[in-house]
């Protein structure tokens, strides 16, 4: 589903030049859950903004569902995003003046798609993540759990093969992240790809395949089946 070859991203700092990620190589199958962990500045938000196809890089290749990414326009580029990834932040990014119902309704909105289904799948979605009673509810009379199974259900409104969570659990109390978490890991038994970016260990830990990175590079990239059923207890 995903494969960079060779990929550098880099950024100039005053007249030094930070390579962001450095000479990166990963391939990602369907239906994979998998961590990208390591300090501030390593790489790991980098890399997940161009699986996410929200930057480009410098050099390399990125192919993404088979299809190399660095001739398509962002016409093309943003098609891509809306129809196939579902975009997880720590700090939500919810539109304030809307409901709950509404901010999950927005990307299929934006998709075209007509008044009463996506109202009735933003619904559906709401409910599958325990806040069918808070549809109604603005982002600001929510809690910070609430509002983040809010930007889950939005993240998987037109059903993406792909979902990208960057420190999700960053800004909830351990209660609250462990259910986000869950919901998140539910995803993956549904049959996505879910790619998680987190410096917290434990969390990367629940995944089965977990990748270090440090100043750009992978420094490892390890595999244990079955490492989300006990993390965390």
């Amino acid at each position: 589903m995903i494969r960079l070859e060779h990929v550098s991203r880099i950024y100039p700092v005053g007249e030094a030049r930070v390579h962001a990620l450095d000479d990166v190589n990963l391939v990602i199958e369907r239906g994979e859950y998998l961590s990208v962990m390591g300090p501030s500045g390593s790489g790991k938000s980098t890399l997940l903004h161009i699986l996410g196809l929200l930057d480009r890089p410098d050099a390399g290749r990125y192919l993404f569902r088979g299809e190399d990414t660095a001739g398509l326009d962002e016409r093309r580029l943003a098609r891509l995003r809306r129809r196939h990834i579902g975009f997880v932040f720590q700090f939500f990014h919810l539109v304030p003046r809307l409901t709950a119902l509404g901010n999950v309704e927005l990307p299929m909105m934006l998709d075209g798609r007509p008044p009463a289904r996506r109202r009735e799948r933003a619904m559906q979605l709401l409910e599958a993540v325990g806040l069918g009673d808070r549809a109604r509810h603005r982002p600001d009379q929510l809690s910070g759990g609430q509002r983040q199974r809010v930007a889950i259900a939005r993240a998987l409104a037109l059903d993406p093969e792909l979902l990208l969570a960057d420190e999700p659990t960053g800004n909830l109390d351990r209660q609250a992240g462990r259910e986000i978490v869950e919901l998140l890991e539910s995803s993956v038994r549904d049959g996505r790809t879910l790619v998680l970016v987190t410096h917290d260990p434990e969390l990367g830990a629940r995944a089965p395949r977990r990748i270090q990175m440090r100043d750009g590079r992978i420094r490892s990239d390890t595999r244990q089946e079955g490492a989300h059923s006990h993390a965390l207890a």
